[in-house]
């Protein structure tokens, strides 16, 4: 129901524990940080198929492309997620489900205008017949956009960016034990964006990216015994062109074919088990020489979840997982879970879980001074939490406390002390924290939601080099996230007309330098961010919606010297069939 065209946006707006920055306008680099950890330790998963780019440095995924439209719900899980999610998870995990055939109001149209020429249509259809059920959806969006730095107007222009996209779904059930599921999603999109030097002008500047993703499943219910097989397959291809107008290429492509098995006992013991194998491969330009290279590794996993009620009043969870990496090797992650029911009202809950990180393909083949391969060993992450949660009957209102603890070892840097070749340093990066969330309904018409996060990290990655300058880790935290993070959102709803307020704050953060300062790492400063949303029902299943972002028209960054949004206004009208 949101008026936000980007799922970034409205999850950095509702959700604790996580944190979202872009690079300037629409369509720019954009990720989520779970639990104060960069988001290559959060894993991404969209119906089912795991999406990252093996061709980036880092092998993340970046929340550039995903648009609102044809999403039915998002689930984090945030700390470590290793036996079901993959041993990646250290910081969570998020599962993005696109709508399908077998759900309700499907058949929609919106469109919309707003600020810097921006322009929005949504359209979607579906329906259930029979043994079918399809879905499809469409999304046209552009924007003029604003220049993505701030650095000197008179060289910067705005930076265009523009999307098309479209989701669908089948499914196709044979009988009552067997059925087929397909899932298609495609994104092109074209962005201007700036490069960092100061001075320069940037109209050449662009990168054509085009995503493709699909997953085909056959599954097999027989009651207690369910069973699925899988084969997912992700291709992303960048065409980038500099300020001299010299186009470069970037090929990513993973192809996974799992199993996944279930049985359930009785009501209260269930046991899940299956096997992923993933294998990785990129194409683009090595750092030196830049010929061209080709390159690919594969990860074959294992893993077993018992999930289990040994009281009536007490869940658990114990789950291992063991990956074999084609250069790397084999180890073992796994996770424990334990939530005890205090009352009907209350319930208190913790969590135990170790994870890796593989090194990427840019570090075992692209980058400049790679050390020998086999010699680099992934990531080892340890990550504990407790919660509390309980629901106030007389206010009306719920409350989730959550602390956590979260530390890995072996970090993957160029270190000045070691030539800056990428290698496992002698370091620990910590990230501990607190986690608040609320809802509170004041009347049958109103509700306010408050959101609290308490980052407390260690950056042992880049501040334990021996060598490191002055100049740098000016603040020993995590770049980019803050100390202090606050959100509140307040709902008013009377008849046909809903208000919606939301306030966010976000404290100091640090972050790196650029060319423009040697490099030095910066302090941005704190920011204040006030939006307002309304939705008014003009008869039934149309509705007129206009949205104001910003509306104090703060001046922050979320990366130096990149621009924030300034005060916009996006309206429109969405029909349901």
């Amino acid at each position: 129901n949101s008026n936000n065209y980007f799922l970034g946006e409205i999850l950095n707006k509702n959700l604790p524990g996580m944190n979202y920055f872009r690079s300037g306008g629409h369509g720019t680099v954009s990720g989520i940080q779970l639990r104060g950890l960069p988001k290559r330790y959060s894993t991404v998963y969209i119906d089912g198929v795991k999406m990252s780019d093996p061709s980036s440095s880092d092998n993340s995924f970046y929340f550039s492309n995903i648009m609102n439209s044809s999403i039915k719900n998002v689930e984090i899980l945030r700390g470590s997620q290793s036996s079901m999610y993959g041993s990646g998870a250290i910081g969570g995990a998020i599962n993005i489900y696109t709508k399908n055939g077998e759900d309700a109001n499907l058949n929609k149209f919106s469109i919309s205008t707003g600020e810097n020429g921006s322009r929005n249509l949504d359209a979607s259809f579906g329906d259930k017949y029979y043994n079918h059920s399809y879905y499809f959806g469409l999304n046209l969006f552009d924007t003029d956009g604003i220049s993505a730095m701030n650095d000197e107007k008179s060289t910067n222009d705005d930076d265009a960016y523009d999307n098309k996209g479209f989701i669908s779904n089948y499914k196709y059930s044979f009988n009552d034990k067997f059925s087929f599921n397909g899932n298609l999603r495609y994104s092109e999109s074209f962005l201007n964006y700036d490069e960092v030097t100061s001075g320069r002008t940037d109209s050449n500047n662009s990168t054509d990216d085009n995503e493709l993703s699909y997953s085909l499943k056959l599954n097999a219910d027989f009651g207690k015994l369910k069973n699925s097989i899988l084969y997912n397959y992700t291709g992303i291809n960048r065409g980038t062109k500099t300020f001299t107008n010299t186009a470069k290429n970037y090929y990513g492509f993973r192809d996974s074919i799992n199993f996944l098995g279930e049985y359930n006992f009785n009501l209260d013991n269930k046991i899940l088990y299956g096997f992923d194998n993933e294998f990785d491969k990129a194409k683009f330009q090595k750092d030196w020489p830049t010929d061209y290279l080709t390159s690919d590794e594969a990860i074959y996993s294992q893993y077993i979840d018992f999930q289990f009620r040994p009281t009536e009043k007490m869940y658990s969870t114990f789950g291992l997982r063991r990956d074999d990496h084609t250069t790397a090797g084999s180890f073992n992650t796994g996770r424990i879970t334990l939530a005890y029911i205090l009352d009907n009202n209350s319930k208190i809950r913790s969590s135990f879980g170790t994870g890796l990180r593989y090194p990427t393909l840019y570090d075992y083949f692209y980058g400049t001074t790679v050390s020998s391969k086999e010699d680099l060993k992934p990531e080892k992450s340890k990550s504990f939490d407790f919660g509390y949660e309980n629901y106030f009957e007389s206010l009306d209102s719920t409350i989730i406390l959550s602390i956590f603890d979260i530390e890995y070892k072996d970090p993957l840097e160029g270190w000045q002390s070691h030539g800056w070749k990428v290698k496992n340093a002698n370091a620990k990066v910590k990230s501990k924290g607190l986690e608040i969330s609320s809802n509170t309904k004041i009347n049958d018409k109103t509700e306010i939601d408050i959101n609290y996060n308490y980052s407390d990290t260690y950056d042992g990655a880049d501040c334990d080099d021996p060598n490191v300058g002055s100049g740098s880790c000016i603040d020993e935290s995590m770049v980019r996230v803050p100390r202090h993070f606050w959100s509140s959102t307040l709902t008013h709803t009377n008849n046909k007309i809903t208000n919606q307020i939301n306030i966010i704050f976000s404290d100091e953060v640090r972050d790196y330098g650029n060319s423009n300062n040697s490099f030095k790492d910066v302090i941005l400063n704190e920011y204040f961010v006030v939006n307002y949303n309304l939705n008014y029902e003009i008869y039934d299943n149309l509705n007129f919606y206009f949205n104001i972002d910003n509306i104090l028209d703060e001046d922050y960054e979320n990366a130096y010297m990149y621009s924030s949004m300034e005060r916009s206004l996006n309206l429109g009208l969405k029909k349901s069939f």
